[in-house]
């Protein structure tokens, strides 16, 4: 529902894959894609941030359902391998929205007003924390810090020109008795 991103106050760093294993002697690696726009994000001489500096795509191809890619930095096998778990991003202009109106930056959420579908005031959304099987939003309430499933099914309405989130309270996710 939301590419990955930290925010960062003049625009997102968005997370947009994680180098796999290696594949092959010449350095290239499987990359778990986590943006939807791969061949943008992956082109020939597209830099990518890492923690540690920056990874220079040289060339990138699809294999077997999987995304090849051939990082100038990476020489061989041994430093490909070397690589593996290292999260790949980009600068994103805060300008810049998704393609997909379903989808949205993080830069765009953190700060929205976080409301119950019936209109109960629940607080504001802090941030967008991205885990594995699904991201969370982390909603600031007058008890604190609650975390809340960031699905579709719970949270039905984005309004950026409104300024407002609306989840749907399911028993025991946001307890605000």
């Amino acid at each position: 529902m939301v590419p990955t991103a930290s925010h960062d106050d003049a625009g997102d760093w968005v997370v947009v894959g994680r180098v796999g294993r290696a594949h092959g002697i010449r350095g290239d690696v499987a990359v778990d894609v986590r943006t939807d726009e791969p061949e943008r994000r992956f082109a020939d001489g597209a830099a990518l941030r890492t923690p540690t500096g920056q990874l220079t795509v040289a060339s990138s191809r699809m294999h077997s359902g999987r995304l090849l890619v051939r990082f100038e930095e990476l020489a061989d096998r041994t430093a490909a391998e070397a690589a593996r778990g290292t999260e790949l991003r980009v600068f994103v202009d805060p300008e810049e929205t998704p393609a997909d109106p379903e989808e949205f930056y993080d830069h765009q959420l953190v700060g929205l007003r976080v409301v119950t579908t019936d209109g109960a005031a629940v607080g504001e959304l802090l941030r967008v924390e991205h885990h594995g099987a699904q991201d969370l939003l982390v909603i600031g309430t007058d008890r604190g810090e609650v975390l809340f499933p960031f699905v579709s099914a719970l949270v039905p309405e984005v309004d950026l020109d409104e300024g407002r989130l609306v989840v749907d309270d399911a028993p025991g996710l946001l307890d605000l008795e």
